[in-house]
């Protein structure tokens, strides 16, 4: 082999031209690999979360199925309260085992809410806020809207414990179709398995992929 300082120009320049492609196809073929290996993990994971979401839409479907029964024997025996909207429990008789069905719920406001929004931070900005600003802060805060642009049933309900206070046409009318616009519709039943550990406390087993 000729020393580096005997090759010529172009000798060199095909050395470091070969150099190149042999770096270029090594990092191809790393880069080959690593796909390879992903994909093969992300199909595998995917199939088998696919499977287990199947299996937890099933159990689901049983749960729900035998509890609908619970309800309608506990309904029989009069041991349903007379308010109850269709959440209630079941406790084993060694009493270390239970299944909480609970009621989940979404509240909704139709048009007549935004009507009333209007009428109330008239009033309240028109009369309020030149009498006390910070009374009017704090009353005013209670129709924020959340992050989903909803009015927060809590904080209406706040606002409306102070319906007495104020007869002001505005503040009352608007107050009525907050009421009137406000409806609760049942999203879904939901469910939570609990057991009691040693110390007697009772441990919501965890089905949330994202909690455990």
């Amino acid at each position: 082999m000729k020393a580096l300082e005997e090759l010529s120009t172009a000798e060199l320049k095909a050395i470091l031209e070969n150099r190149e492609k042999a770096e270029k196809g090594a990092l191809i073929k790393k880069e080959q690999a690593y796909i390879k290996n992903r994909d093969a993990q992300l199909e595998e994971l995917s199939a088998e979360a696919l499977e287990l979401g199947l299996q937890l839409a099933r159990f689901k479907s049983k749960v729900h199925a035998v509890m609908n029964k619970q309800a309608e024997a506990l309904a029989a025996y009069g041991k349903v309260r007379g308010n109850s909207k269709g959440g209630f429990s079941i406790t084993n008789a060694a009493s270390n085992l239970r299944i909480v069905r609970r009621r989940d719920t979404e509240p909704t406001w139709d048009e007549r809410a935004s009507k009333a929004v209007d009428l109330i931070k008239d009033f309240l900005g028109d009369t309020i806020k030149k009498r006390d600003v910070k009374l009017y802060e704090i009353l005013i805060k209670f129709l924020e809207k959340n992050h989903n642009g909803d009015l927060e049933y809590s904080a209406v309900f706040g606002l409306m414990e102070h319906e007495d206070k104020f007869d002001d046409p505005r503040w009352l009318e608007g107050l009525r179709l907050l009421k009137q616009s406000y409806t609760v519709t049942l999203k879904c039943f939901g469910y939570e398995f609990k057991q009691k550990n040693d110390a007697g406390k009772w441990i919501t087993q965890v089905l949330n992929f994202s909690s455990l």
